[in-house]
């Protein structure tokens, strides 16, 4: 498809005009562009580029190790060359911490020139991605200017008015999405980490985990009408087992205890478990969405974030094999799958849903034997503008499904507030009536239909297939 054929049919009005626009600028002439969402598998790779672990700001580090040494020009090449065997159409996002765009060590010059060659030879994406947890650290207002000064880095390094068509963020404040759409013309983010939970110093969980329009009461609720929904799609960062993300944390030993971020990571499957066994996690996890999920939603997409550090960190030979092997087995087994960035996928998201009205996402996975992910269990998934419902049962023993989740997303909701680096806001979840983590007693598991007779009407609105 050429840049004409493009146009045509996508540029017509209104948001896909914008879209379009954006993804133009950010494509080299020939460039292949997917424009429609329904009947596509997607995934979108961010490789993280930073100078310390969890770093938020310039001034906000925290972890003192200087990661510098682990940033070279010729880990970064290695693990975008990985990326591209057999996949020569493939682009990806590069996200950047404020400290690693304006070091001026050279490995983060030197990285910086090669990411904006790579988006002028392959189209990918530079962007920025302000640490994972920005919201526990800084007042929105901090977040939005600094969001501001990075993307205007990027724009001057990168040349000829580019401008990327998302952010990475982690978590991201309704704040600051809106500022997003309102001030910065983005109308893409990653800002929430599905289920993340007691892990990596805090947690969010309560989202849905495909795009939404967020609202304005909290980052993790999609909006509920016109003056409440931000047009900025809010993206997930890793597509997660599902079996085992209903844990809380982790313990115990990497392949025996339990991990509630199990699912296409490298650190928690390849790094935990090796390449194939860890391979096979991976192609377990992304056959949730590209399988029976591709059949229930009509589309499927599996996002993941790589740190550029795992090279040296895991060694550069294990992390790039790992890379090669992900890649090459996902398109033996799904060779349609399109490997765009976080900014092109939310946009073709955002020209088919111009609202949270009309998607209603369902899933549904049995476990894969690895770990916490036990084959017995069986869990169901139905998601959408209303609540998000899970459903779990053993299959074996074929026991009745219990309600593990329900998310009510048309209740009040209300973000932290107050949040500082000396005083930072740990928990931005959004729970309310069952939460899958189980740890208050409220979220006992129950039958469906000893939910009261509102919640069980407002379900079989949305899925009558579960009404008896």
């Amino acid at each position: 498809m050429n840049r004409r054929s493009f146009v045509k049919n996508t540029c017509l009005t209104g948001a896909g005009l914008l879209a379009g626009a954006h993804v133009l600028n950010a494509m080299p002439l020939g460039m292949l562009v997917p424009n429609q969402l329904m009947g596509g598998r997607f995934v979108t790779l961010c490789i993280m580029i930073r100078t310390t672990p969890w770093e938020v700001s310039r001034d906000v580090k925290l972890h003192p190790r200087d990661e510098e040494k682990w940033h070279t020009l010729e880990g970064v090449k290695n693990l975008r060359e990985a990326f591209g065997t057999n996949n020569p159409e493939g682009r990806l996002t590069w996200g950047f911490t404020l400290n690693a765009l304006e070091d001026k060590r050279n490995n983060y010059v030197q990285i910086r020139e090669y990411a904006a060659q790579c988006q002028a030879k392959y189209g990918d994406e530079v962007t920025v991605f302000p640490g994972y947890f920005p919201a526990m650290y800084l007042p929105p207002e901090r977040i939005n200017k600094e969001l501001s000064g990075a993307l205007q880095i990027i724009s001057n390094f990168v040349g000829r008015g580019y401008k990327p068509q998302s952010v990475i963020g982690g978590f991201l404040p309704a704040e600051s999405l809106k500022y997003l759409a309102e001030k910065e013309n983005i109308h893409v983010a990653q800002a929430v980490i599905w289920s993340q939970h007691n892990i990596d110093g805090g947690g969010a969980d309560g989202s849905l985990s495909y795009p939404y329009f967020p609202s304005t009461e909290h980052f993790c609720k999609p909006g509920q009408n016109k003056t409440d929904i931000i047009d900025c799609v809010n993206l997930d960062g890793w597509s997660m087992d599902f079996i085992c993300a209903r844990q809380s944390g982790q313990t115990g030993h990497e392949i025996t205890g339990y991990n509630s971020r199990r699912g296409v990571g490298p650190i928690e499957t390849y790094k935990g478990w090796g390449l194939e066994l860890g391979n096979m996690e991976v192609m377990h996890t992304q056959s949730i969405h590209f399988d029976r999920g591709f059949q229930l939603n009509g589309f499927g997409w599996v996002p993941n974030i790589w740190e550029a550090q795992l090279v040296y960190e895991f060694g550069m030979d294990f992390i790039c094999s790992a890379m090669k092997k992900w890649v090459t087995d996902t398109l033996k087994r799904w060779p349609d799958t399109k490997w765009v960035s976080f900014g092109e996928f939310g946009n073709i998201w955002r020209n088919h849903y111009k609202n949270n009205d009309d998607y209603n996402y369902k899933f549904v996975e049995r476990g894969c034997g690895l770990g916490d992910s036990y084959n017995n269990l069986e869990i169901r998934w139905f998601m959408n503008k209303s609540f998000r419902l899970a459903l779990l049962r053993d299959w074996h023993h074929k026991t009745p499904e219990m309600v593990i989740d329900f998310t009510r997303y048309d209740l009040p909701a209300h973000e932290p507030v107050g949040a500082r680096p000396d005083k930072p806001v740990k928990d931005w979840s959004l729970i309310n009536r069952i939460n899958q983590k189980g740890l208050r007693p409220q979220d006992k598991p129950v039958l469906l239909n000893e939910l009261t007779d509102a919640e069980q009407e407002l379900i079989y609105k949305y899925c009558p297939e579960l009404k008896v």
